[in-house]
């Protein structure tokens, strides 16, 4: 059993895609938790939405966040941390074969669990106790040091850095790495990466923490839906930066494809397939 969390701030379009792209090519019983901050756009659709998946029994859960909710600090990380907290309640925390942290612009790709999870067993069997976070290459992981036959097809790298758009987590990992302090974070838009890389390097003595492994496991898709916390980071103090992250084409160009085309299109495009 996975448990996922997603965070969500507008592009309805790519969040659809991406939730699809769960229910599709995942292979091991899972269940979603979806934070949706501050959007402010198409905000009805968002309920809508949330609320299909819900009656569907296709999510265990949708939060809606404010800005105050989340303490003005960046969104992501304080959903993070609520998410994380969340979990240590739970009486079957322990159980679970791993946590999914998603950014709602990943479109994953078919076995991607089976993947992940094969990646977790062998790091298990051979107590590497020191790698906190398994996602792939490159994701923007760098000074590998470390190289793994996980089996025929599977290698491991083992480095530092890393974008958290897609990580997976040991189900003990906000008691072992911990959580982000938001009080770093408040009239932020970005940070949550370069906080937790602080965290891994004390929780790993040092060591290099994060594995990527030589397999595609989600295409990012943030060229095609617009960036929120770039556009809000370099709109930083405008009045009308909340309106510049509504991102209107990339909705209706995402929207007018149905799943099937969205996704041959991206994994037939060679730069997506070799960035991130």
């Amino acid at each position: 059993m996975i448990k996922i969390f997603i965070t969500v701030r507008n592009r309805l379009a790519i969040t659809k895609k991406c939730i699809e792209s769960l229910i599709l090519h995942s292979e091991l019983p899972h269940s979603i938790y979806v934070y949706d901050n501050a959007s402010n756009y198409r905000l009805e659709e968002h309920f809508m939405f949330f609320h299909e998946l819900y009656n569907r029994k296709l999510i265990s859960q949708v939060t809606f966040t404010s800005e105050a909710s989340t303490f003005n600090a960046f969104s992501k990380a304080s959903t993070c941390n609520f998410f994380g907290l969340q979990h240590e309640q739970d009486p079957k925390k322990d159980s679970y074969d791993f946590l999914l942290m998603l950014d709602n612009d990943i479109i994953m790709t078919p076995g991607w669990d089976v993947t992940l999870k094969k990646a977790w067993d062998y790091v298990a069997k051979k107590k590497l106790r020191h790698v906190k976070v398994i996602g792939q290459l490159p994701g923007g992981i760098k000074s590998k040091k470390e190289s793994h036959k996980i089996n025929s097809d599977l290698i491991g790298r083992v480095g530092t850095l890393g974008g958290s758009g897609l990580w997976s987590v040991r189900p003990n990992f906000f008691t072992d790495v911990g959580y982000l302090n938001l009080r770093q974070l408040v009239g932020h838009d970005k940070k949550h990466d370069q906080q937790y890389w602080r965290l891994l390097t004390r929780a790993s003595a040092g060591k290099p923490y994060i594995m990527g492994v030589n397999k595609k496991l989600g295409v990012h898709c943030g060229k095609q839906a617009g960036s929120v916390c770039n556009k809000l980071t370099r709109n930083r103090g405008k009045k009308n930066k909340e309106e510049l992250i509504k991102f209107e084409k990339a909705e209706e160009r995402i929207d007018s494809m149905d799943f099937k085309t969205f996704y041959k299109n991206i994994v037939n495009d060679q730069l997506l397939i070799k960035d991130w």
